[in-house]
């Protein structure tokens, strides 16, 4: 194992930005957090209410954001921003989507196309591997990518990483594995990383450059993004009760 996650080592540094410089960069960037798109069934819990989106609700949002001028860029594009001074439209927003259940396909993604948008999409790979019903398929997960859809990684099994929970070589067959299937699977190994419940430690913080990855959402409130914490960018998170209103606020608006 550890022979092995050398190799990755070396090839992360050989992955790292060839003209990534030292300035330090500041941007305002809502990167937003989705989880369920659907209806929730009779039966939710007030979790599943407080997560789900509806279809509809979702098509609302993105008729505002197209109709405010607004663009669906990727985080690698916000990553070049901060690294390099790469230009984003003027008026940028990413949109995420955690633990890539089933609604992912049928929902998001259907209405992604729909409004010529794109989405970033974090995916839990033990759960597609053992075909978790609710969840994502692998033949879906290409089947987005291959249209422009960003899949990155939300570990194998969604643990809890910090501390005592996740061990080293928890941490190393959570992360790395997760990388290694997706690039298996899609072909592209991905470079960006959420943590599962939003829990990190340090040891999370120095391993996941060790395997490629560049960038890291969190659970924590913001827009603002700063060169220095890529692997901490905030978010602000879209929720059931997340009113027209609240979405434009938090879009035009909230700068924390």
């Amino acid at each position: 194992m550890l022979g092995g996650l050398l190799i990755v080592w070396l090839l992360a540094g050989l992955l790292r930005p060839l003209h990534a410089d030292e300035t330090r960069r500041r941007l305002r960037v809502p990167i937003l957090m989705y989880h369920y798109i659907s209806v929730p069934p009779p039966d939710a819990d007030r979790y599943r209410l407080d997560l789900s989106v509806t279809p509809d609700q979702f098509a609302a949002q993105l008729a505002w954001l197209r109709d405010n001028g607004y663009s669906a860029v990727s985080l690698d594009d916000v990553y070049l921003a901060l690294t390099e001074g790469y230009p984003l439209p003027p008026r940028p927003v990413v949109l995420t989507f955690d633990d890539g259940y089933a609604d992912a396909y049928q929902h998001a993604f259907r209405l992604l196309r729909e409004f010529g948008m794109t989405g970033t999409f974090f995916v839990i790979t033990g759960w597609i591997d053992a075909g978790t019903p609710g969840y994502l398929t692998w033949a879906q997960a290409r089947e987005m990518a291959a249209a422009g859809m960003s899949i990155q990684s939300h570990s194998r099994t969604h643990p809890n990483l910090a501390g005592a929970d996740c061990d080293y070589d928890c941490l190393v067959y959570q992360i790395l594995g997760s990388v290694e299937t997706l690039e298996a699977e899609l072909g592209t190994r991905p470079r960006f990383f959420c943590y599962p419940g939003g829990r990190y430690d340090q040891a999370v913080l120095e391993l996941l450059p060790q395997v490629g990855i560049v960038g890291a959402v969190t659970t924590h409130a913001g827009t603002l993004h700063v060169s220095d914490r890529l692997l901490e960018m905030p978010r602000a998170r879209v929720r059931g009760t997340t009113t027209l209103d609240d979405f434009a606020w938090m879009v035009q608006t909230w700068r924390e």
